[in-house]
C-alpha cells in the first residue's frame, strides 16, 4: 500500500476532528494583530479569486471532496492557488493547485502531463463556480479557464478525518463526464444549497463557452488508461555537500 493511504487509514468523516492544541490566547491575538499591521503580506493580497469546485483522489476516485481555491494570477498563462476545505475563517489549508494555459501545457514532457487534469468539463457543467459573483462578471475568466490544465496536490486528507496533515501528498483529479469522474449528487446538492445556486442552470448559461479543439489525452490520464498515481516514501542515502576546503 502506498504512503498516500498509510496510517491513519481511511475513516470518512464530515471534516477532521478538532486540531490538537490549546485555544488561541489573548496575548497571541495581540501579537498577530500587531505583526499584521507592520507586514505587507504581499503574496496573499494578490489572491483575487475564490473558486469552489470538486476533486477526487487519483489513487481512489471514490473519494470526492468539495474544494475552495484562492487564486493568484501571475500572468495570463499561469495561476497558483491555495486550496482549503471550506470558505470559513477556520478552514484547513489542504493543498495547492497550479493552473496553466493549453499553450504552456503543450510544452510539458509527456511524463509530466500525466499528472495534470483538464478544466473544460468542470467549467461547462457548472461544477466550477465563483461564489457570490454574477455569471456576467465571471464569464470572461471562465472562458479563459476552460482551456487550462491544473495540477493539484492534497497535503491534508480531511475527508478521512485526519486531525493533522499526515503521510504523503496525494495527487488529485478533476471531475469528468464519465465514471468514476462523476461528482456524487449529494455533494453537488449540498454545495448548491449553501450558495443558493443551480449547477444545472449554470451549465445552460455556459453552453457557448468554447472548449479546446482537443483536450490533450495525456491529461486526465485515468480516463484514457484506467490508472491513477500514488506517492510512496523511499528511504535513501542523503546527498551531502562537499566539505569546504
Amino acid at each position: 500500500m502506498a504512503s498516500t493511504d498509510k496510517s491513519p487509514g481511511p475513516t470518512p468523516a464530515k471534516g477532521p476532528e478538532p486540531i490538537p492544541g490549546k485555544p488561541m490566547s489573548t496575548g497571541q491575538h495581540v501579537i498577530d494583530k500587531s505583526v499584521m499591521m507592520m507586514q505587507s503580506l504581499k503574496p496573499i493580497k494578490q489572491m483575487k479569486q475564490h473558486v469552489c469546485t470538486f476533486a477526487m483522489y487519483s489513487h481512489d476516485m471514490s473519494r470526492q471532496i468539495e474544494t475552495h481555491h484562492y487564486c493568484t494570477r501571475l500572468n495570463q498563462d499561469f495561476l497558483q492557488c491555495a486550496v482549503y476545505d471550506s470558505d470559513d475563517s477556520n478552514a484547513h489549508l489542504i493543498g495547492v493547485e497550479y493552473i496553466v494555459s493549453d499553450k504552456i501545457f503543450e510544452t510539458l514532457p509527456p511524463e509530466e502531463q500525466k499528472l495534470w487534469h483538464s478544466h473544460a468539463y468542470e467549467i461547462k457543467s457548472g461544477l466550477w463556480v465563483n461564489p457570490r459573483v454574477p455569471e456576467m462578471i465571471g464569464m470572461p475568466e471562465l472562458e479563459n479557464l476552460a482551456k487550462t490544465y491544473g495540477k493539484f496536490w492534497c497535503t491534508w486528507q480531511v475527508d478521512r478525518g485526519d486531525r493533522l496533515p499526515m503521510g504523503a501528498p496525494a495527487l488529485m483529479m478533476s471531475p469528468q463526464a464519465v465514471s468514476p469522474g462523476l461528482v456524487r449528487p449529494e455533494l453537488l446538492h449540498e454545495r448548491d444549497a449553501k450558495y443558493n445556486i443551480s449547477s444545472e442552470s449554470l451549465a445552460s448559461s455556459r453552453l457557448e463557452i468554447l472548449e479546446p479543439e482537443m483536450i490533450n489525452p495525456m491529461a486526465d490520464y485515468w480516463k484514457h488508461h484506467g490508472n491513477g498515481f500514488a506517492i510512496d516514501f523511499e528511504e535513501t542515502e542523503m546527498k551531502l555537500r562537499a566539505p569546504f576546503p
